[in-house]
């Protein structure tokens, strides 16, 4: 050593510190590379996208190829710069230059290169998947056994090296990575509606019972011609004196077809009914769509246990879910209805999950629902005046109370003492 020009020693840490910081780089980026993009890459036939994916199939003989690496050159540059102390200085410049090497390790060896690693995983992973490929293959024996000693003593800590999660995205993880990824506005939600699919069932979309319109066919023939002009569903629910004694469901062809043959009679009307397709209470919606398709329906009663009907679920409602609101309606709802003040004036039959969709609000949606529903539940009786209550920090008002039923209620944010300060200043 004593032979060898201090230049080329220099020159020698310059180049080990270098090779350092690239396995310090390449460590981070392998490991911060998106494993779906990769993925994707790899499906598109990106040939340093395959590399990087096969040398991430054994993590464990990739990390020993580069920490054997990295730990030679902090080792060997650490000991060249102890022999250039020593011949320039003394024995006792050996600790300071430990210390000085130290901090180059760190801030050009460690900390600089993982940081560009981990914002540009990418541009250091392809790369250096080039280097990191032969030289696992030049030192597969050492490779091998440092494998072959860690894996073995992490199994006799009790750790499972089978037992690893797979590259799945958890139905959670999917949501969040959708609201943060840039997926246009429209396309994020159809695809968020599919995923609460898995939490809705048909009571959540469903026309409740007393919000049912059809026709009667009790009534007299006359009347019952004027209500089929008048009424424009797809389906119309025909009973006789109650929708708890439904008769079944006509369709636009064939009301079309009754009123065109103009053989007006009830018999001729029954004739041409759908038989009602009963559904169980809380059947989840992706099982109700399922239902539908199968059995080529697009429309069903859902019914709870004791038989009693509870409301009408329509294949329309489910696909609203996923595709948004479908109406041909020119004008705009008004069911919800800005105040200003900064309040809404609400349906109190609208359903609270449709409130918390429109409004962006977090009410509860576990027991009750409609708005009306969870006020009652609420307050645990049916008010005879009109009242105020807090729900999970909203401020609910009832302004119309009509047959033991909230026809309309004031939502709005409750206000902290900070907010009231500031209007009265």
């Amino acid at each position: 050593m004593n032979d060898i020009p201090l230049w080329i020693l220099f020159s020698s840490i310059a180049f080990l510190v270098l090779m350092s910081a690239f396995f310090s780089g390449s460590e981070t980026s392998m490991m911060a590379i998106n494993r779906y993009r990769l993925k994707h890459l790899v499906k598109e036939k990106n040939k340093s996208a395959r590399r990087v994916s096969k040398l991430l199939e054994s993590t464990d003989r990739l990390l020993g190829v580069i920490l054997i690496g990295n730990n030679f050159t902090h080792t060997l540059a650490t000991a060249l710069a102890t022999v250039i102390a020593i011949r320039i200085w003394s024995d006792s410049a050996v600790l300071a230059v430990t210390v000085f090497m130290t901090i180059i390790m760190i801030i050009f060896a460690e900390v600089m290169p993982k940081t560009i690693a981990a914002l540009k995983p990418e541009s250091i992973a392809f790369p250096a998947s080039y280097i990191l490929k032969p030289l696992s293959k030049v030192l597969s024996p050492l490779i091998t056994l440092v494998s072959f000693i860690s894996n073995n003593v992490t199994k006799l800590m009790g750790i499972d090296l089978n037992d690893v999660d797979k590259d799945e995205l958890k139905p959670e993880e999917l949501r969040t990575l959708l609201q943060t990824s840039r997926v246009p506005k429209r396309q994020e939600e159809m695809l968020m509606g599919i995923f609460d699919m898995d939490f809705l069932s048909v009571n959540d979309v469903m026309i409740p019972k007393n919000e049912i319109i059809g026709i009667d066919l009790n009534d007299d023939l006359e009347d019952i011609l004027n209500q089929l002009q008048d009424i424009d569903f797809t389906y119309i629910p025909c009973f006789e004196d109650s929708i708890d004694n439904i008769q079944g469901f006509l369709s636009i062809n064939k009301k079309a077809d009754f009123l065109g043959n103009q053989s007006y009679s009830k018999k001729n009307l029954k004739a041409e009914l759908q038989e009602p397709l009963f559904v169980p209470e809380n059947t989840p919606l992706y099982k109700q769509l399922a239902n539908f398709q199968s059995s080529g329906r697009r429309v069903g009663l859902i019914v709870d246990e004791y038989g009693d009907i509870e409301g009408i679920i329509t294949l329309r409602a489910i696909l609203e879910i996923i595709v948004g609101e479908i109406t041909t309606e020119t004008m705009e709802k008004m069911d919800i209805m800005p105040q200003a003040d900064g309040s809404y004036l609400v349906e109190g039959g609208m359903m609270v999950r449709e409130v918390n969709r429109r409004l962006k609000f977090e009410l509860p949606t576990e027991g009750p629902k409609t708005l009306s529903g969870l006020i009652l539940e609420e307050v645990q009786t049916i008010p005879d005046t009109n009242i105020g209550l807090t729900i999970n920090g909203y401020r609910i008002e009832t302004v119309l109370i009509k047959d033991n039923v909230i026809k309309l209620a004031k939502l709005g944010k409750e206000k902290n003492i900070d907010e009231i300060d500031e209007e009265q200043e």
